[in-house]
């Protein structure tokens, strides 16, 4: 080796910038800068969870969002379900509260309450907890049920979702720990029947036990990259249990059971009218409850770790319509937008809109249908005028619309059927 080159990787003085001397050997700028980085990254997985351990203090927010700061936050962007709205804003008004409190000597932790949404599909279980991320000043994550399998099956790990969190922390351990994880379609592993089979239910059951450990709350090993692609990763290790747990599905069904609850009365007395009323009605979803929860396939562990069930209402054509409109993120106004960056104004007429809401009341698939009618009606006028020269303002008609939407998929499917 050259006198006067680097020990480590060998480039000559004349090729670097600096070259450090020590006792037997020399040391380039681009090989301390390399050891510098290598340093980092193995300290920054330890040194979060050791610092947290030294100094033991209280998470601390400037500011700490009251109830109905957040309400108030969700009513621009979510147009009614202000019984979930309550119960989602105390939640999380709640999970800072536990993250601030201070040890004392009357013995009293304040546990947290994980939250379950019961809503058929289309009434904003995903938008709820997409929009009240914005607000939130701790990690916050979206993770499906649906990929999670038991451990040695194809499909992921329910350590995944806590990778998801760490990610959205940037890797901060510490972070991660008082973070907010939302897992939807949480009904689709529901145990599939009550009877025992030679078949493993590695997507249904298996999957409810895995989930116990994370919603109660334990040391939880984390591939940080996630999934079972980087077996040579080091697992970081995450304690869950300041970390709260929203799970949202469609419980398609469900009102099956509750009706069946609620109709439990002794031979030969006629229920209550009010009762009958309640049964015949949109509103049985209100009534859901763990025991309805429990004959739809979730088992009785996994309940027990969400304490707090809400339900979300089914949407009728008053509220389609001022989801059409109102919200800050109202689906005329992001097609408005659309038009606006080609120079185009867009309108629509007051029957058009009335339309569309029928249509999406009639094929029953909430807001979603919403959007799948407007992309029926608005492509061609999207494919054609950006190419189209001098055109300043586009109307949208109701026959105009209706011809549009009859002549789509969408139509002809309900045609079919």
């Amino acid at each position: 080796m050259d006198a006067s080159s680097c020990s480590f990787c060998g480039r000559k003085k004349k090729d670097v910038d600096l070259l450090l001397s020590g006792m037997d050997a020399l040391i380039c700028n681009f090989c301390i800068e390399q050891g510098w980085e290598l340093v980092q990254e193995e300290l920054g997985m330890k040194q979060p969870a050791a610092k947290k351990k030294e100094t033991n203090q209280p998470f601390q927010l400037l500011k700490v969002p009251k109830p109905q700061e957040i309400k108030r936050f969700m009513d621009q962007y979510v147009i009614g379900q202000d019984d979930a709205k309550k119960v989602l804003s105390v939640a999380v008004y709640n999970h800072y509260k536990r993250l601030q409190q201070q040890k004392s000597n009357d013995d009293i932790y304040i546990e947290k309450s994980n939250v379950i949404m019961v809503g058929e599909t289309g009434t904003g279980k995903t938008y709820l907890a997409r929009t009240i991320a914005k607000i939130l000043q701790v990690p916050f994550a979206v993770a499906d049920a649906t990929v999670i399998t038991e451990a040695g099956y194809v499909g992921e790990d329910v350590e995944s979702i806590l990778s998801r969190l760490l990610q959205a922390a940037d890797y901060d351990v510490e972070a991660a720990e008082r973070g907010i994880v939302y897992i939807d379609e949480i009904d689709k592993i529901a145990r599939k029947s009550d009877n025992p089979s030679i078949t493993r239910d590695v997507s249904g059951e298996g999957v409810q036990q895995a989930l116990l450990k994370l919603l109660e709350g334990s040391i939880v090993n984390v591939p940080p990259q996630g999934g079972r692609k980087h077996p040579e990763q080091k697992l970081v290790p995450i304690n869950t249990e300041n970390i709260l747990f929203i799970c949202g599905g469609a419980f398609d069904g469900v009102q099956r059971h509750i009706s069946k609850r609620l109709n439990t009365r002794p031979i030969g007395f006629s229920k209550d009218d009010h009762m009958s009323r309640i049964l015949e009605s949109q509103q049985l979803l209100r009534m859901v409850n763990q025991q309805d929860l429990k004959s739809y396939g979730l088992i009785p562990e996994l309940l027990g770790r969400l304490p707090v069930v809400t339900s979300l209402d089914p949407l009728d054509k008053l509220t389609l319509r001022k989801i059409l409109t109102e919200p800050k993120n109202a689906l005329t106004k992001q097609y408005e937008k659309l038009f606006n960056m080609e120079g185009i104004r867009l309108q629509f007429e007051d029957d058009v809109l009335e339309y569309i809401v029928e249509q999406a009341n009639e094929y029953k698939l909430g807001a979603r249908g919403l959007r799948s009618i407007c992309e029926a009606i608005m492509t061609d006028a999207m494919f054609d005028l950006p190419s189209e020269e001098g055109v300043q303002e586009f109307t949208i008609s109701l026959s105009y619309a209706r011809e549009k939407f009859e002549r789509s998929a969408f139509f002809m499917m309900k045609k079919v059927a």
